[in-house]
């Protein structure tokens, strides 16, 4: 099998104007104050999901917020979370109020919070959507299920699509209940890249990770495309979707769908959407979901009250 066809993070804090002022955080970026204006910005915090070293992450999503600072008239900070269950926790901790989802946490987030997504990016293969696969070293005799009983599986995390609902459903497909006396040893790596560079260096027999994070890594590294194969694939499902709470003054929603889906237009837009991997953004419905929803439902997974341990 091949790897041609293989077609990535934001939680948002919206303080209103007589709110207290937000801690700058690592990365982030504030356009100067309006000439002339004297009433305080609203502040919009996007946090980005670690699917890739912290460092890359922020440089690819830094032009995206000073753009939309810029347009928006709303000072826009960046921080990386440490996990991605991270997100759903920190509406109820941090009181964010919006984010850049991946498909499962917005799944989580939408049942819980009612968050309700506005637009995804289209990346620069033309592609909106990413599925999970199933790796494993082209050298390592592993062809089915059966060849991973007693192996070392990397998972990403426990609030992932492809990197735990698609193996999930694998297992469960075969009549394997429980991974965990199936595998000889499971952990989980906290991201994609980790997790296709512990397949890659043997540290791991299989993982699972994003089809999108794979195609970038393969024109990094030439042994993924080389090296690795994939025993199974998930559904299509959105790319990493803003969603904001419907606490969020709904103005405010408009500007920033607005803003996001016609930066394309413009010169400056179009540079940061390059900096992301991306042509544009699309309008994105809760619908285009059906496949996280239904995907969750196969494996028994309650999005209402699911609670993940990483540490299992």
């Amino acid at each position: 099998m091949t790897w041609r066809g293989i077609a990535s993070l934001v939680v948002v804090s919206l303080l209103s104007s007589c709110g207290g002022e937000r801690v700058p955080t690592a990365g982030h970026v504030v356009p100067e104050k309006p000439a002339g204006s004297a009433a305080p910005r609203p502040e919009l915090r996007l946090g980005v999901l670690p699917e890739r070293n912290i460092f890359r992450q922020l440089q690819r999503y830094e032009p995206v917020a000073a753009y939309l600072s810029a347009r928006t008239g709303v000072t826009i900070r960046l921080s990386v979370l440490p996990r991605y269950g991270n997100i759903v926790r920190s509406f109820t901790t941090s009181g964010l109020d919006g984010a850049f989802f991946g498909s499962f946490t917005y799944a989580l987030a939408h049942r819980r919070l009612g968050v309700e997504v506005l637009v995804r990016p289209q990346m620069l293969n033309g592609s909106s959507t990413y599925f999970g696969v199933i790796l494993v070293r082209r050298d390592s005799g592993i062809r089915d299920v059966h060849g991973l009983k007693g192996k070392r599986f990397a998972f990403v995390d426990q609030a992932t699509t492809a990197g735990y609902l698609l193996p999930l459903g694998y297992f469960a497909h075969a009549g394997i209940k429980d991974y965990r006396t199936f595998l000889g040893e499971a952990y989980f790596a906290a991201t994609h890249e980790d997790v296709i560079r512990d397949v890659l260096d043997g540290k791991a027999d299989a993982g699972a990770a994003k089809s999108s994070v794979l195609e970038r890594m393969a024109g990094e590294d030439p042994r993924v495309m080389s090296d690795l194969t994939f025993l199974d694939r998930s559904p299509d499902v959105p790319e990493n979707a803003l969603a904001l709470s419907p606490a969020v003054a709904p103005g405010v929603q408009e500007r920033i769908r607005h803003v996001m889906l016609t930066m394309h237009e413009d010169p400056q837009g179009r540079e940061a959407l390059a900096q992301l991997g991306a042509i544009r953004f699309i309008l994105t419905r809760d619908e285009d979901y059906a496949p996280v929803y239904r995907y969750a439902a196969e494996v028994g997974l309650d999005l209402g009250t699911y609670e993940y341990d990483n540490s299992r």
